[in-house]
């Protein structure tokens, strides 16, 4: 399950939008999934696929506020997705399955973060890593059979740079032993969309689907709600440059469709790019640490999903 987490030369960067990325592109006949896809990244997403001729179908949970900005998009359709109700999830796969058969490409988009207090999904555990983690490995599972058939589906799982923040913790993923730290929890659960696309990218590579985790660097929607005003002036302080929503989709794009990532998958890409390994005592605000590329760890954690959720992959 090693993977080979260095860069590349890729011709874009961090200033690079979606539309950039997916100049050239014919997405005619191709379908793609993308949760949260009714605003910020993941609406742009939907944009720049809809636009190359892809079908596109967006999960959310806000019918009302999907509904307003997809009509305005073409080859755009909605089904509703609430990450945190295992039932919500089986029923949007079974929705899609029966009405657009398989997806050529699978946007685990959506997320939570900051989440003030303590809270947890409908099975029980911590939101975050409930909605950000469990919710898209079920997700996957029950669209499995049909990437497989896709012949050549590509899954990016948006990841974050809050990763560096805390390893995921197998006996202790609901805080039961130390006191809630939401910034700690946002980052178990984006360790997790990491170790996640590890191990996915291992059980595809056979049937030619590729996983790849992504940050999309910092980007200001409204992921950032449950902050107060003066929560997000500190957090924003240290940023150097925020991206435009165009910018922050762009390396999901890049994943999705460059020809430069045939053959590799497995990897936490940022900026357009494969990032690099940082150490684990390393501040700065990129690279990839140790602990979300640990091949034990993602073992562990597929074993344990699979468990929580119910769902194996065949």
């Amino acid at each position: 399950m090693e993977t080979i987490q260095q860069p590349i030369s890729s011709p874009f960067n961090a200033e690079t939008t979606a539309a950039a990325v997916a100049a050239g592109h014919d997405l005619r006949g191709k379908t793609a999934i993308v949760t949260g896809g009714n605003s910020g990244i993941g609406l742009e997403i939907a944009r720049v696929l809809s636009h190359a001729g892809a079908q596109v179908i967006v999960g959310a949970r806000d019918a009302g506020k999907a509904t307003d900005v997809l009509q305005q998009l073409r080859n755009v359709a909605f089904i509703p997705l609430d990450l945190a109700d295992p039932d919500s999830v089986d029923s949007f796969a079974e929705q899609f399955l029966v009405q657009y058969g398989k997806p050529d490409y699978l946007f685990n988009n959506a997320g939570l973060f900051n989440v003030p207090s303590f809270q947890t999904d409908k099975r029980g555990y911590e939101l975050q890593f409930g909605v950000n983690h469990l919710g898209h490995f079920q997700l996957t599972g029950r669209l499995w059979p049909a990437l497989k058939q896709a012949g050549a589906a590509r899954i990016i799982n948006t990841s974050s740079i809050g990763h560096r923040h805390m390893a995921w913790q197998p006996d202790d993923i609901n805080f039961e032993k130390h006191p809630f730290d939401t910034r700690k929890a946002y980052g178990q659960s984006k360790t997790a969309n990491v170790l996640f696309t590890l191990a996915l990218d291992r059980i595809g590579q056979p049937h030619g689907v590729r996983a790849f985790a992504v940050h999309p660097g910092a980007v200001a929607t409204d992921i950032f709600r449950y902050m107060s005003r003066e929560e997000y002036r500190r957090w924003a302080e240290p940023v150097k440059a925020f991206k435009t929503p165009q910018q922050g989709a762009a390396t999901l794009a890049w994943c999705a469709l460059s020809p430069l990532l045939a053959g590799i998958g497995g990897v936490y890409c940022e900026d357009c790019n494969i990032a690099e390994r940082v150490p684990a005592d390393v501040t700065v605000p990129y690279g990839v640490r140790p602990h979300a590329l640990d091949p034990i760890q993602a073992a562990a954690l597929w074993q344990l999903s699979e468990h929580i959720t119910g769902v194996r992959f065949s």
